[in-house]
């Protein structure tokens, strides 16, 4: 199987040695940019994770964000989280056997049960229309970070996982392709096939997992992801559509 790829026509990229974070430069830029970007970086100072955590980036670590003006509001950003996470996965695919991978509702990445890759999305704009979108990613590509301590998905790497070495810059291109796949599948049939791939990738479909929202604890079978990417639980109590949670098994 082929490691190389084309770079994806219309799709600008910007290289950066050291930046705060990915998605700040991101949106510092976004006003100037015609076009979507990546923004890639070898070293962040300041990366952050889903609700402000801290991401750790090790030498050897992936991080870029794809930066761009999508159509539709904040709903039709939030299935780019999908679509990132279906590109991520086929890129990884090609380093590590795809039977070890799985995807975590709603933006990671799982190797052999561990935190390989996440995914962070933030915007600006209103309820119809989004100024621009930022798809931030890491990936540990070597060693995880070493400071992570009681994570409920301890992060892994992929090097030190038994895959295959690749370098941080050799693995955007990968990723930049998939992703504009995505695009292109999304731009020609909607959201439903992104989906169907997404599930088919799902960690945990069809068992019993726990959705810890900001104000409630849900437990109950996993059954699909909506149209609108939201979680679908079946508990006790019924049928539960989840917009926004954190994910334990």
């Amino acid at each position: 199987m082929s490691t190389e790829s084309v770079w994806p026509e219309g799709v600008g990229r910007i290289d950066l040695p050291e930046i705060d974070s990915t998605n700040a430069e991101a949106a510092r830029r976004a006003p100037t940019l015609s076009q979507p970007t990546w923004i890639f970086t070898h070293k962040q100072t300041g990366a952050k994770g889903r609700r402000g955590r801290v991401w750790a980036q090790p030498p050897g670590s992936f991080a870029a964000t794809l930066v761009m003006e999508p159509l539709g509001g904040p709903g039709e950003g939030a299935l780019r989280s999908f679509m990132a996470a279906n590109a991520l996965f086929e890129a990884l695919a090609l380093f590590v056997d795809r039977t070890r991978l799985a995807l975590k509702w709603p933006n990671d990445v799982l190797l052999d049960g561990g935190k390989v890759a996440g995914i962070l999305l933030e915007s600006a704009g209103t309820a119809e229309r989004l100024d621009w979108l930022a798809v931030g990613i890491g990936v540990n590509l070597g060693l995880p970070p070493d400071d992570v301590r009681n994570a409920a998905f301890p992060p892994v790497g992929l090097a030190e996982q038994g895959g295959k070495t690749v370098l941080p810059e050799d693995f955007l291109p990968l990723l930049a392709a998939n992703f504009a796949t995505q695009e292109a599948l999304l731009a020609a049939e909607g959201f439903a096939p992104i989906r169907a791939q997404w599930l088919a990738k799902a960690a945990r479909l069809g068992e019993v997992i726990t959705a810890r929202t900001g104000s409630a604890e849900i437990t109950g079978r996993f059954d699909t992801i909506d149209d609108s990417g939201c979680l679908v639980l079946t508990s006790p109590t019924g049928q539960k559509a989840i917009p926004a949670a954190d994910v334990f098994f």
